[in-house]
């Protein structure tokens, strides 16, 4: 059993037993659906304590959303160490073979409210709280590597601006607005990530299919007390990839919880999403070869000067039992480590370790926030704070404070050691000059935003300036277009620039300013995802479409053999009524054609059938957009029956991804390489006068 879970059946609460319902104070309730009052037309009495108390506490249900990261997703897991991790760390949770330790997980995206819809443009938050054998320790990153700003004094800046503005509140949830490319234009600190979201990174295709980052450099302690600075990465085990654009603008439209839903029906039908937990190690020696400093976090360090080392695994096997009492009340703390881990001097990282405690003070009511339930850690804790709002524990004995005779000196302190000891920051020998100046080896902010722009594939890069030209048109104002164009763009690639000033309208100007920086850095392919997919079709979605007249076998023998693979099928028809297959069989539909569009799957299959099936399919306009959608957005799609429809009603090219056939053996392996390869980009050139 997982030791976090077991904590929390503490404080879960049966509402059907005890049966009665009750004031909070335990009183039995005669009337619940009618307030006190003088008579029945009557006013109501104020003595009436059973209303106040319920209208009382449905007044104070909310608590202040996060001010970024406020719409997210959370779920319980595991974490597995492939191996003792020692001669790295001594965190106990990597301390040996196969040691498991109970998780919590995060994902959110970060510019919009609670409310905002999860397939908009945006960096997603990626955090994950390990309840270890010796504390909490909260790693909490981002899907990106990178981030805006290189010091934490720019941080209220860049959040104010990428934030819906002030004077009308809009937009929400997206970053197209002039407020913020007026900061993005003039603080070039903000390229390489700028670019990062508008590539395909920015609308993932689900939770499980982005990578997770730690951004910031830390320090890995051993037992020796040597000190080896880190990156974190996690790998999806699902491989990485995205949504395209009009794909994502239309889920936001049909199912604006598209990314939640998705994460927790796989949790729940036991297709547990997976990460693989890595680190980069950045030795001395290795780090004098960089051309950038491991203290920026606008920088990341490519794969190809160092390999991540992976050190175990993490599986999401659980869905919160209630929302708001575990992932809306999770408090993530960059301050939260154990020994064995220790910060770096990142300027980020530093006012980070500030501001996410301050947060918590203020959103979850005080600091006694570790004591909810979703924040205990798993073993025991003791010190001398007490008192304060939303006080859980009882603390016995006459002594707070230390040192104490009283109490005979507990709770004591435990000494540093090799292991399981008292944590203790790493050493560092630090001087220098009291100074606002920022580090010279902080003022390269163009070499790695064209390192990542050329390690793009094609049809990336023309997403990632698609993505430029959508943004920046929102924008009223056209000297911020011209400026970003100009004092950015330009410096990242040419091309990058001339395309999408093109698309604007806006004149390069030959007088742009140059960086004062600029190395030449080899692409790095580890960057593209087009090589991140995983090979393989597990948790993948396909929506086979089923009319009157469907061949009973060749659905279910696809439907077998798919789901074999690790893929999830649906059964679609024009409507909920059960479908009379040829055979006379009955098929129940799962969902509608209409409240199941094509954009909700990663491909189709339309099975074998008779002529009456062609022809109820042929003349169903819903059907026919539900294929030239799919078709446009680069989807597998086959038929094994009524291929007439793409040979004569829509006469569509044939390519590797559309596959006719008679029935599901002609279509099936080249079905499952074309699905595996996530999307058929030699189509995309072609579909830009589908009308879908």
């Amino acid at each position: 059993m997982n030791k976090k879970l077991e904590q929390l059946e503490q404080f879960k609460l049966n509402d059907k037993n005890p049966v009665y319902s009750t004031t909070n104070t335990g009183v039995s309730l005669s009337e619940d659906a009618n307030s006190l009052k003088a008579g029945p037309r009557g006013p109501t009495l104020l003595e009436d304590f059973v209303l106040r108390e319920k209208i009382t506490h449905f007044d104070h249900e909310r608590i202040p959303e996060r001010i970024v990261h406020a719409r997210g997703s959370g779920a319980h897991g595991y974490f597995l160490s492939y191996k003792d991790h020692s001669k790295l760390t001594k965190a106990d949770f990597l301390s040996k073979q196969d040691k498991k330790t109970p998780v919590f997980i995060r994902i959110s995206t970060v510019q919009g409210p609670r409310g905002s819809a999860d397939t908009v443009r945006d960096v997603h938050g990626f955090a994950v709280k390990f309840y270890t054998d010796e504390g909490n320790y909260d790693l909490v990153g981002n899907n990106i590597p990178v981030f805006f700003v290189q010091d934490a004094s720019s941080f209220p800046d860049f959040v104010h601006a990428v934030k819906m503005e002030p004077q009308n509140e809009m937009p929400t949830g997206a970053s197209a607005h002039d407020t913020f490319y007026d900061f993005c234009g003039l603080k070039p600190e903000t390229a390489h990530t700028v670019l990062w979201v508008m590539s395909d990174r920015g609308i993932p295709l689900s939770l499980r299919h982005q990578q997770g980052f730690g951004v910031h450099t830390y320090r890995f302690i051993n037992a020796e007390g040597k000190s080896t600075f880190v990156k974190l990465h996690w790998k999806p085990l699902s491989g990485a990839c995205s949504l395209l654009w009009d794909e994502a603008q239309k889920i936001a439209g049909k199912d604006c919880d598209y990314h939640r839903r998705r994460f927790w029906e796989d949790i729940e039908a036991g297709d547990y999403p997976q990460w693989e937990l890595g680190a980069q190690i950045l030795d001395e020696d290795l780090q004098k070869k960089f051309d950038f400093d491991i203290l920026d976090p606008t920088k990341l360090v490519p794969e190809e000067l160092t390999p991540v080392i992976p050190l175990g695994r993490m599986v999401i096997d659980r869905n919160p039992d209630n929302f708001f009492a575990e992932t809306e009340q999770v408090a993530f703390c960059v301050s939260h480590v154990v020994p064995g881990i220790d910060f770096s001097n990142d300027p980020l990282l530093q006012g980070r370790i500030f501001s996410y405690l301050d947060t918590q003070l203020l959103r979850l009511g005080g600091p006694n926030f570790n004591e909810i339930p979703i924040n205990r850690p798993v073993c025991p804790f003791a010190n001398n704070q007490r008192d304060g709002i939303h006080r859980m524990t009882i603390n016995r004995g006459g002594a707070s404070y230390f040192p104490n005779s009283i109490d005979k000196g507990y709770p004591i302190l435990k000494a540093p050691s090799a292991n399981k000891g008292g944590f203790k920051p790493y050493p560092e020998n630090i001087s220098g000059v009291k100074s606002y100046d920022r580090s010279e080896t902080f003022e390269d902010h163009f070499s790695q935003a064209t390192m990542f722009w050329n390690s793009m594939s094609q049809h990336e890069k023309n997403h990632i300036i698609g993505a430029y030209s959508f943004e920046l048109s929102k924008c009223v104002r056209p000297e911020i277009r011209s400026r970003f164009v100009n004092n950015i763009l330009v410096n990242i690639d040419s091309v990058l620039a001339e395309k999408v000033a093109k698309n604007l309208g806006v004149k390069i100007e030959p007088t742009s300013n140059k960086p004062t920086k600029k190395v030449m850095v080899k692409p790095s392919p580890a960057l593209s995802q087009t090589n991140l997919l995983s090979g393989d079709i597990v948790s993948r979605r396909i929506s086979v479409i089923i009319e009157k007249g469907v061949n009973y076998d060749d659905v279910m023998k696809f439907k077998d053999d798919m789901e074999k693979r690790g893929a999830m099928i649906m059964l679609v028809s024009t409507s909920l009524a059960p479908v009379e297959c040829c055979g006379g069989e009955i098929l129940t539909p799962k969902g509608t054609i209409i409240g199941n569009p094509s954009i909700f799957f990663d491909a189709i299959y339309v099975p074998l059938s008779t002529d009456e099936t062609t022809k109820i399919l042929s003349d169903d306009g819903n059907f026919l957009h539900y294929i030239l959608e799919g078709f446009k957005h680069l989807k597998t799609i086959a038929f094994g029956g009524s291929v007439s429809v793409i040979k004569e009603l829509l006469r569509l090219p044939q390519d590797h991804g559309l596959l006719l056939g008679n029935g599901y053996k002609d279509i099936t392996e080249q079905f499952f390489y074309s699905l595996a390869h996530h999307r058929v980009w030699e189509r995309e050139s072609k579909v830009t006068k589908i009308p879908a």
